[in-house]
C-alpha cells in the first residue's frame, strides 16, 4: 500500500516524486511507461536530434488535419523516464505574466495567477545567472546560458536590423523581444527533470520507482481513486497498487486524458460506444486540447557555415571526440539557442509570435535535405483552434485519437502567415549577406498570403506543445475536468498533474510551466 501513485515519469511525475518523498513518513509510487534515461543521447544536449524513433517516444501521429490537406502531423510524446524534458530541445520559457492572470481571473482558476506561480518557478530554478525577483538560484532545475553559434548572434542582430529590440530575459520583467534563450542543460549535460529531481533521491526507501510500467486504468470505489492498473513490458500479468491519499495522474497532454477515458472517467457516450463502463460521465475529459503549430523558414548558406558542416561522417566523428574530450562543440549545442517573441496582431495584448533560430537544417521531420542551412520555425503562441484527444479502441495497447484541429479558426491561418512575414523579414537583413544563398522552404517565388497557406498546410509541424484536454476551471466552469486544486471534479483521491490541465496554452514553450505546476501541486497535495 503506499501513500501517493504518480502515473508517469515526465516531468510533472518527476516534480512530485520528489517533493512527496521529502516525507519520509510517506510512501510514493512513481509508475513509468517507458525506459529509464540511460540512452548516452538524452544526456547530450544534441542528442535530441537522433531520439526521434519509438526508442524514447510514443510513435504517435495526429488524426487527418482537416485544414492541413488532411494530413496526419508526427507527433513524438516522451515516453522515457523525465518524459519530454528527456527529448526536448531544451528552449528554457515561461509565458507571459498575462497568460496566467488570464489563468485566474478569466478562467476561475483562483491562485493560478502570475504572482501567485513565480514562487514557483523560482523554486525550481538554479540558473546560472539570474538571481533576482524573476529567478532562483537554488532549485533542481540547472538553467544555464548557451555559447551561441556564429549564426545566432547573426540572427539576433538581424532582428536588431529589422527594428526588433534586444532581450536579455524573455523570464524577466519584459517578454518582448530577440536574444539567447536560456536552456535546461549545464556543463555540457541535458538538465531533465529526470537528472535534476529523480537522480539525487532514487536512494530514498520511501520511494519507488518502476519503468517499463504501463498504466492502464485508474481504480474508483464508491466515487473514489484507489490505486491503479498497470502491465509491464515484457509480462502479460496485470498488476495492481493501492494508494491509501491519492492517485495522481501525470500521464502527459495525451496520455492524461486517454488514461482517464480507459478508467470509465470521461464522455458517457463515447466510452459506451468502446464498450467501457462508464464510472463518471465527465464530458470535457479530452476536449479544449491545442497545440503550437510551426510554420518554418529554410535558407541555404553559402558556404560550411552552419551546423550542418558535421553531417559528413569524418565531421561527425571529430565532433563526438571533442565532446567525449571537453564536453563542448556541436553536441554539447541544444541546436537552437535563439529566438524571440513579437507581434503578429497589431492589437495582440503581448507577443503572439514566438521565434526557434536553428543554425542548421533537416531536423523538420520529413524534409528533403540541403547540404548546409538554418531554419527559422515562427509559431502562433495563443491558437483559437480547439480539438479533442479521444480513445481509437478500449485497448489501453492502441493510440489514441490525437486531433489538435490545426488551423480550424480563420484567425490562427491569418496570424500564422503574417508570423512568417516576420521571419522572412529577419532573414533578408544585411547580416545575414555573408551567410546566406537563397531561401529554399518554401522560396522566395512565393510571395501571396494564399501561397504561403498553401505551403504551411503541406509542411507546418507541431512544436511539440500539447496542452489542455484535462482543462483546469473555476467550480461553475462545466467545460473543466479539474478545478484549481487539480481535484478530478466528482471523483475523490484523484487530481491531474501537468500540462493537459492548462485552460490556454501558455505563450512560449510548455516544460518550464508544466514543472511550475507540479510544483505548486506537491504544496497543494501536502497541505
Amino acid at each position: 500500500m503506499y501513500d501517493y501513485i504518480i502515473t508517469g515519469g515526465g516531468p510533472a511525475g518527476c516534480v512530485l516524486a520528489n517533493r512527496l518523498s521529502e516525507n519520509p513518513d510517506v510512501q510514493v509510487l512513481l509508475l513509468e511507461a517507458g525506459n529509464p534515461d540511460s540512452n548516452p543521447l538524452i544526456h547530450m544536449p544534441a542528442g535530441f536530434a537522433k531520439l526521434t524513433g519509438e526508442s524514447a517516444t510514443w510513435g504517435y501521429s495526429t488524426v487527418p488535419q482537416k485544414h492541413l490537406d488532411d494530413r496526419e502531423v508526427w507527433y513524438p510524446q516522451g515516453r522515457v523516464m523525465g518524459g519530454g524534458s528527456s527529448i526536448n530541445a531544451q528552449v528554457y520559457t515561461r509565458g507571459h505574466a498575462l497568460d496566467y492572470d488570464e489563468w485566474a481571473n478569466e478562467e476561475g482558476c483562483e491562485g493560478w495567477s502570475f504572482e501567485e506561480v513565480l514562487p514557483y518557478f523560482c523554486r525550481a530554478e538554479d540558473n546560472i545567472r539570474l538571481n533576482n525577483r524573476y529567478h532562483g538560484a537554488d532549485g533542481p532545475l540547472k538553467i544555464s546560458d548557451p555559447v551561441p553559434h556564429r549564426l545566432t548572434s547573426t540572427f539576433v542582430r538581424a532582428a536588431q536590423q529589422a527594428g526588433f529590440p534586444y532581450s536579455s530575459d524573455f523570464n524577466g520583467e519584459t517578454q518582448d523581444g530577440f536574444g539567447y534563450y536560456q536552456v535546461t542543460n549545464r556543463n555540457g549535460k541535458r538538465s531533465s527533470a529526470a537528472v535534476c529531481y529523480i537522480k539525487p533521491v532514487m536512494k530514498r526507501s520511501n520511494l519507488t520507482i518502476i519503468t517499463k510500467a504501463v498504466v492502464t486504468r485508474v481504480l474508483v470505489k464508491n466515487n473514489r481513486a484507489v490505486g491503479v492498473e498497470y502491465s509491464k513490458r515484457g509480462s502479460k500479468d496485470v498488476y495492481q497498487a493501492m494508494a491509501s491519499q491519492e492517485v495522481l495522474v501525470t500521464s502527459g497532454a495525451v496520455g492524461s486524458p486517454k488514461l482517464l477515458q480507459l478508467s470509465g472517467i470521461g464522455p458517457a457516450d463515447h466510452l459506451r460506444s468502446l464498450g467501457i463502463d462508464v464510472v463518471h460521465n465527465l464530458p470535457s475529459v479530452g476536449e479544449n486540447f491545442h497545440d503550437h503549430m510551426d510554420v518554418f523558414l529554410v535558407s541555404e548558406c553559402s558556404g560550411d557555415y552552419s551546423f550542418d558542416r558535421y553531417k559528413p561522417l569524418h565531421m561527425n566523428a571529430w565532433a563526438g571526440l571533442q565532446y567525449l574530450l571537453f564536453n563542448t562543440g556541436p553536441v554539447a549545442s541544444n541546436l537552437c539557442d535563439g529566438g524571440g517573441f513579437w507581434y503578429a496582431d497589431p492589437e495582440a495584448r503581448s507577443p503572439d509570435i514566438q521565434f526557434h533560430f536553428l543554425p542548421g537544417s533537416g531536423l523538420e521531420h520529413g524534409l528533403k535535405k540541403i547540404r548546409n542551412g538554418v531554419t527559422l520555425n515562427s509559431a502562433l503562441l495563443r491558437p483559437k483552434s480547439r480539438g479533442t484527444v479521444r480513445l481509437r479502441t478500449s485497448n489501453p495497447a492502441d493510440t489514441p485519437l490525437i486531433d489538435p484541429n490545426y488551423w480550424a479558426e480563420e484567425y490562427d491561418r491569418k496570424m500564422s502567415v503574417e508570423g512568417f512575414k516576420l521571419a522572412r523579414e529577419i532573414m533578408s537583413q544585411p547580416a545575414f549577406k555573408p551567410f546566406i544563398k537563397q531561401e529554399t522552404m518554401p522560396g522566395s517565388e512565393l510571395k501571396t498570403d494564399e501561397q504561403i497557406m498553401a505551403y504551411a498546410r503541406r509542411y507546418s509541424k507541431t512544436d511539440y506543445h500539447p496542452v489542455g484536454a484535462c482543462k483546469m476551471g473555476g467550480a461553475n466552469d462545466e467545460r473543466s475536468v479539474v478545478g484549481p486544486d487539480l481535484r478530478v471534479r466528482g471523483i475523490e483521491g484523484l487530481r491531474v498533474v501537468d500540462s493537459s490541465v492548462m485552460p490556454r496554452i501558455v505563450s512560449s514553450n510548455t516544460n518550464a510551466p508544466t514543472i511550475m505546476i507540479a510544483e505548486k501541486a506537491a504544496d497543494m497535495i501536502r497541505l
